[in-house]
């Protein structure tokens, strides 16, 4: 974040104590990596903080904490950032040396583990997991949020960031295809122009809702939406919504991305569709399903996910590969050399 003042580290504590520290730069702030990275080596030495793991979710972040000494190092690569709208064009270079930092690599889905799997000797694809208590809040009967309960039904919903790979051509002719259904769409519009969005009269966008609001809107709804684009920046998505929205007891009706085929389409949890035709047919299939014909089925599926099983794997194979670092440290082996030694470890060495 910008600001007029001094350049220094926020630190918060959450609810469930988690420290976040957040930096804040003065507006003439030239190098920002460069003064982030000294914040960060000067909270680190101010908290006495000698024995930690570093995590990245983006290569982008490797300036700031390359001069660390972790215990290990995880790249928990969510997405194909690359392939993303306006990516860093050092995005690609930084992978490379992330990929020689790392000691153990988390893939957010089965697709991205294949595109990955060869550059590391010890990658593990997480699919998308869900809060499964959180999302079947959506099953019963309660009071609408104002902004939608005007909307007649019915109503076919999308949440999530709205941008370059959602498919809106796609929506604006389901839209007007079907003029008296409703399409809800939750969320942020990011790096598309609000003048490329489509507009009629039975697409309402009620913008960004809170984590905790989410079911009170899917209960509304009687058709969940993965309305997304085939291009680069979905080539490679495991889109968590698709367990959210099967949680919350709707048919979901998707277009055909990998991570969605499979599993879910091939287990009969997901319609899948591409053009405006069929996926018209196949929102109007959803509607005339009988209530609740596919809840058994989604249930013995999203009885294996859960953030907390996915969390003590992921434990599991960091506190492997902090084990594994600490021996081979003293060997002098290089950061491959102990990726190789944590998966042969990990493979039943």
């Amino acid at each position: 974040m910008r600001h007029a003042g001094a350049d220094n580290l926020e630190l918060s504590v959450s609810a469930e104590g988690v420290h976040v520290i957040v930096p804040h730069l003065n507006h003439e702030t030239r190098d920002a990596d460069a003064v982030q990275a000294e914040l960060l080596q000067k909270f680190m030495s101010e908290h006495n903080i000698e024995h930690y793991v570093t995590w990245y979710y983006t290569p982008m972040a490797l300036p700031i904490a390359r001069d660390l000494q972790p215990l290990a190092t995880v790249y928990d690569c969510m997405d194909q950032l690359a392939a993303f709208k306006n990516a860093p064009p050092a995005l690609l270079e930084r992978e490379t040396e992330l990929f020689s930092k790392a000691s153990v690599v988390f893939t957010g889905g089965q697709s991205l583990y294949e595109e990955k799997k060869h550059r590391h000797s010890n990658v593990h694809a997480f699919p998308s997991s869900v809060d499964v208590p959180h999302f079947m809040q959506a099953r019963v009967p309660q009071g609408e949020p104002e902004d939608q309960k005007i909307l007649p039904h019915p109503r076919l919903g999308f949440y999530g960031v709205i941008d370059e790979r959602m498919d809106l051509e796609l929506l604006a002719g389901v839209a007007a295809a079907r003029p008296g259904w409703t399409i809800v769409l939750l969320g942020p519009v990011v790096k598309v122009e609000e003048g490329s969005l489509p507009r009629a009269a039975n697409i309402h966008y009620l913008g960004s809702k809170s984590y905790a609001a989410l079911p009170s809107y899917a209960a509304g709804w009687d058709v969940a939406l993965l309305p997304f684009a085939r291009n680069e920046s979905t080539e490679f998505i495991s889109p968590t919504k698709t367990p959210e929205y099967l949680a919350a007891g709707l048919p979901v009706v998707s277009t055909s991305i990998r991570d969605v085929k499979n599993p879910y389409e091939a287990l009969g949890l997901v319609r899948i569709a591409d053009t405006v035709p069929s996926f018209v047919a196949a929102c109007e299939a959803a509607l005339e399903e009988p209530l609740g014909a596919h809840l058994a089925a989604a249930d013995r599926f999203l009885a294996q996910l859960s953030w907390d099983k996915t969390w003590q794997q992921m434990a599991e194979l960091v506190e492997l590969a902090v084990k594994r670092a600490a021996d081979t440290r003293t060997s002098g082996a290089s950061p491959a050399d102990r990726a190789t030694r944590v998966n042969d470890l990990s493979a039943g060495e």
